[in-house]
């Protein structure tokens, strides 16, 4: 049927699509928006986004919530060194710069080793990620246009600051792991787009080996792809180059892995295979320290000799305990266990049988991204942050357990003002959530305050305290912050993560609407002063929020998120996710899709009324199909009033994590504040 003008923002045609799936009617009015190549589409698109954008410009305050933000955006810090070689490698971010540089120093000083402000004049071009190898010679890092996935690896020589002529394409989920001579390394390469398909590419991964110098043409292919699309394939070789491993992971439930001896190449063996847990192997001085949920939720770990690798000759070393075991390293000749006590960072130091030696004096409620360092020397580096302090970073004696502070980002901003509460509340089936409460001192419980709550709540995912520049200037204007540690995530194990996920997912939207129900009952808000927000998981979970209980809040922030639940795996990356959701090509699993897929109820609920809502999507995200985005934000808009604005903004240059420029974040954080501070007034 043709589009009716009715409202003020651009009117969307719906198409009479209905098809029978798994037994059930589905109806899919704005399929059309699916192809994203279709000039139709693009035109809409453009109309909703200067749409958006002249809206969001409008509204009152906007361009002083701009200025306060670029004052906590734009700062100066220095990242942790690597120490590789006789060279350290970090980065360094500045208050003048958009993007963060990569140093390298020696005894001859210090020295830009890239610096992606130069790459392009728009921006669009970014450093991925990057890995010296052992020597300090080298370093490979990857390239990636406007902040998608999709990479191009390279290879720099660091004394001259000239890139070799490797260049790898098809890097998209690669790391480059190095033999220890420098002279070649590991990495996972994926086909390009259209030798196979799009959705499937993830399956056809294969483990390759570089030498430098040589043609990447001929890489040798040393693990072979899955076939199986639901499935990543990953590996390396250990420090010292006498093992190398292979990883198939199976969504985020799962793991696979194989070994053999890389200093007298054989058949590969199996460690771990078949077993419905996750499996994480470090290697050091020819033992394998294997990480695992197996017959513990909260993970414990093992040594294993691998010359008897059979399950029944792996020792425990260290138990599971009362903590979420969350990553095991070896660093200065000990294990690095670090753990999330009620969602919030301990660091404990073992030795390499895994008896406990000491933990690591940090401040409490905070996040410690675990240590950096190497395996043979005493130094490592921790960041730490809260949602009171910005990230500092510790230098730590493995040893000893002596921390200094070696670096910390100074703000324009009082913290000092801030609190931080942690409280328990109960979900629609009893269970216990806690959450964290971030507001300013002196906030009185008066139903009043602008309050956002964020979720994720999937992929084994963990909510842990971290500052945010952004969360201060929504807290310098009145406002409150939640944070609820649901069920999907990793917080409290592996038991919490499959209680909110594939047929259990529902949980996960009853602990969100669960958190609103509990900041208006005690206070903290109101339905008129709420708002919710989340993004890519947590963009399914705000979708199913708001068309489950659309009167529950007044503003939602919907960022590059899944919410056409029944089509998804057949986009992105979306095969990768069904171990998580399941399929709608499975009956079981399709029935529960249907019921809280956001984009199929809102179509079959019809016209009502629903919050205000500012879909955030992004050009070139390769990851989530901003499809998604584009059909739900047609069927609200269909129905609804501008009383309720229902907003497309479309970032450019930007994948699924947005644009890596300061910039970009800047006018997208300031154009949400204004729109959740004009509906929320």
């Amino acid at each position: 049927m043709p589009a009716v003008p009715k409202h003020p923002w651009p009117a969307t045609r719906a198409d009479d699509i209905v098809e029978q799936l798994q037994g059930k009617t589905i109806k899919d009015p704005y399929r059309w928006l699916e192809d994203e190549k279709s000039p139709e589409v693009q035109a809409w698109m453009t109309a909703q986004d200067d749409y958006a954008r002249k809206t969001l410009a409008s509204y009152p305050g906007r361009d002083e919530i701009a200025k306060r933000v670029s004052q906590l955006f734009y700062f100066d810090a220095i990242g942790a060194p690597i120490k590789q070689g006789t060279r350290e490698f970090y980065t360094r971010k500045f208050a003048t710069k958009e993007k963060t540089v990569v140093y390298t120093r020696d005894k001859s000083g210090e020295k830009v080793l890239f610096d992606p402000n130069t790459w392009s004049e728009d921006g669009s071009k970014g450093l991925h990620g990057w890995w010296p190898s052992l020597d300090g010679k080298h370093v490979a890092y990857t390239v990636s246009e406007h902040n998608s996935d999709e990479t191009v690896m390279h290879v720099i020589d660091v004394a001259t600051g000239k890139d070799l002529p490797d260049v790898i394409e098809g890097t998209k989920y690669a790391a480059a792991s190095w033999t220890p001579d420098g002279k070649g390394f590991y990495y996972t390469w994926v086909p390009p787009v259209g030798k196979v398909p799009t959705a499937d590419r993830p399956g056809f991964a294969e483990l390759r080996f570089h030498h430098l110098a040589a043609d990447v043409t001929k890489d040798a292919v040393v693990h072979e792809a899955t076939k199986n699309p639901q499935t990543f394939l990953g590996g390396g070789v250990s420090r010292d180059g006498h093992w190398l491993l292979a990883s198939i992971q199976h969504g985020w439930n799962s793991s696979d892995i194989y070994f053999r001896d890389a200093r007298t190449p054989g058949p590969w063996q199996v460690l771990v295979e078949g077993v419905p847990a996750n499996f994480d192997c470090t290697v050091w001085r020819d033992h394998f320290y294997v990480t695992t949920n197996d017959g513990a939720a909260r993970y414990r770990v093992f040594k294993v000799d691998p010359h008897k690798p059979a399950r029944a000759a792996w020792k425990e070393i260290v138990a599971e305990n009362d903590a979420t075991l969350q990553s095991t390293q070896v660093i200065g000749e000990h294990l690095v266990l670090t753990y999330l006590r009620n969602a919030a960072s301990e660091i404990e130091i073992h030795d390499l049988d895994g008896k406990l030696l000491h933990k690591l004096d940090l401040p409490p409620l905070g996040t410690a991204s675990g240590m950096s360092g190497n395996p043979d020397e005493d130094t490592g580096y921790v960041a730490y942050t809260s949602f009171t302090e910005p990230q500092v970073i510790y230098k730590a004696s493995v040893k000893s357990g002596k921390v200094e502070e070696w670096n910390r980002i100074k703000l324009p901003v009082d913290t000092s003002t801030f609190v931080t509460e942690q409280v328990f509340y109960p979900s629609k089936d009893g269970t216990k959530i806690s959450m964290f409460i971030i507001h300013g001192k002196g906030t009185q419980k008066d139903g009043t305050n602008p309050t956002i709550l964020y979720g994720y709540g999937g992929f084994n995912v963990s909510m842990t305290p971290a500052f945010a520049g952004s969360r201060a200037v929504w807290l310098e204007n009145g406002g409150v912050y939640a944070i609820p540690n649901l069920r999907g995530g990793g917080e409290y194990g592996e038991d919490w993560h499959q209680n909110g996920m594939l047929l259990k997912k529902q949980n996960v939207f009853d602990d969100y609407i669960g958190a609103a129900e509990y900041l208006i009952k005690e206070g903290w808000t109101s339905q008129a002063h709420l708002a919710i927000s989340g993004g890519s998981n947590g963009g399914l979970l705000v979708g199913a929020a708001v068309t489950q209980r659309p009167d529950l809040y007044r503003a939602v922030i919907c960022a590059v998120p899944l919410l056409d639940m029944l089509r998804y795996h057949l986009y992105g990356s979306g095969k990768t996710w069904i171990p998580e959701y399941g399929s709608a090509d499975d009956p079981a699993q399709f029935a529960t899709l249907w019921q809280y897929s956001p984009y199929r109820v809102a179509v079959d609920a019809g016209p009502r009324r629903y919050p205000a809502v500012l879909f955030d999507s992004a050009d070139h995200d390769d990851r989530v199909d901003p499809l998604h985005a584009r059909k739900l934000a047609a069927i609200l808009q269909a129905d609804q009033t501008a009383e309720n604005p229902i907003l497309l903004r479309i970032e450019r240059n930007a994948g699924h994590g947005g644009a890596d420029m300061v910039k970009s974040q800047v006018e997208r954080v300031a154009d949400q504040f204004a729109f959740l501070l004009a509906v929320l007034k």
